[in-house]
């Protein structure tokens, strides 16, 4: 099976190289920075790429297949858009971009609490098949609110954040005025008037906020005013009884992401979680610890029949892809690679990036003779 994608831009490589050259420095700095020396945003992708298959070329095979069931649900592909804060301050409309190309692709879209496109709009584009990431609010009035909302919607699975109990230490946002509250310098404008398409972009979908929040938020909030109200709106460390309290109260699917221990992974399975998201966030928060192959294949070992067991955080490829499930992860989700086609190609990069990591995920599969996603494990060099 073949599917469409800009042979401009065979790599995701690529697509960043072309998004950097088409997003004001600072938007671009948001996407691709990790925290402090960003010594775990580079270990990520690299301990991925020290895993190793091995091919089976006189086993009896047939042909593979993409599809993977999780939750009840077949997608087309075994990853899935992992939620990005502020899309839409990287590229206009990047959101909804994203969103109708991984329903169109049948692969999960994740939306996060603090981007820039609503619960609503999202539960139309996708026709109430986006998943709604929670990052945990201050009050239970609003997390009730905003969990009422989601369920309204359709939102099948509710992903509970739980790697922002504080704010990572992000050297170039502090420099580019984007820590709280930001600020918009001089030396921001004259970026953006170099970057002529963005500004056209924005004008025509107009100055992105973060649109979940909006009933929320007073009016007319100026920008001074809005890391206070951030700060007021969020309290990021999650414990047993937030998560018990909202598992009594959600219906549907609960996955917890931000996992990154064997003790976190026991308490999600006590709690009655369905599924946990092994991720540092991109390399984002914690400089020191752990890039997420290692406690992936840890936790996917002693706990992947207790559990879901899912991965993002470094992937850059569908041999990245690979890599990871036969690691152990029964599902991946990736973020910053979605993000540089769409800043790369505009309202053409949702399509081009999947059907990109789908043709080179099909490719892993045949070369190693592999029918079934899930049979990757069968060809983990240990």
């Amino acid at each position: 099976m073949t599917w469409h994608y800009n042979r401009k831009y065979p790599s995701v490589d690529d697509l960043r190289k072309r998004a950097k050259k088409k997003m004001p420095r600072f938007a671009f700095e948001y996407l691709d920075g990790g925290c402090n020396e960003d010594v775990n945003l580079y270990r990520n992708t690299s301990e991925i790429r020290e895993v190793e298959l091995i091919p089976r070329y006189l086993e009896p095979y047939k042909q593979s297949s993409l599809k993977t069931e999780l939750f009840g649900h077949e997608y087309d592909a075994p990853f899935g858009i992992a939620p990005v804060g502020l899309q839409g301050l990287m590229w206009p409309n990047a959101t909804e971009v994203l969103a109708k190309a991984a329903f169109e692709h049948n692969i999960p879209f994740i939306l996060s609490t603090v981007t820039t496109s609503s619960i609503e709009r999202v539960a139309e584009l996708t026709e109430g098949k986006a998943w709604f990431q929670l990052y945990h609010p201050a009050k239970n009035e609003y997390r009730d609110d905003i969990l009422d909302r989601a369920e309204k919607a359709g939102c099948p699975v509710l992903v509970l954040l739980c790697d922002v109990p504080t704010f990572g230490f992000r050297p170039r946002d502090i420099r580019n005025g984007l820590s709280m509250p930001p600020r918009m310098t001089l030396q921001n404008i004259v970026q953006i008037l170099g970057r002529p398409h963005w500004a056209m972009q924005t004008l025509k979908y107009g100055q992105p906020n973060f649109a979940t929040l909006k009933p929320y938020m007073p009016k007319k909030l100026n920008l001074k005013a809005l890391g206070g109200f951030m700060d007021q709106m969020f309290s990021g460390r999650l414990d047993d009884d937030k998560i018990s309290e909202i598992r009594d109260k959600w219906k549907g699917k609960i996955v917890l992401k931000g996992v990154a221990s064997e003790e976190d992974t026991e308490k999600a399975i006590k709690l009655g979680l369905d599924g946990i998201i092994v991720s540092n966030h991109g390399g984002r928060q914690l400089d020191a610890g752990e890039s997420t192959i290692k406690p992936t294949n840890r936790i996917a070992s002693k706990y992947g029949n207790q559990i879901k067991v899912m991965m993002d955080s470094g992937m850059r490829s569908g041999p990245d892809i690979a890599r990871s499930i036969a690691s152990g992860a029964d599902f991946t989700f990736m973020g910053r690679s979605f993000m540089y086609s769409v800043g790369a190609l505009g309202k053409q990069g949702g399509d081009h990036i999947i059907g990109l990591l789908k043709t080179q995920l099909q490719q892993i599969m045949e070369q190693v003779c592999c029918q079934e996603i899930l049979d990757l494990h069968n060809h983990l060099k240990k």
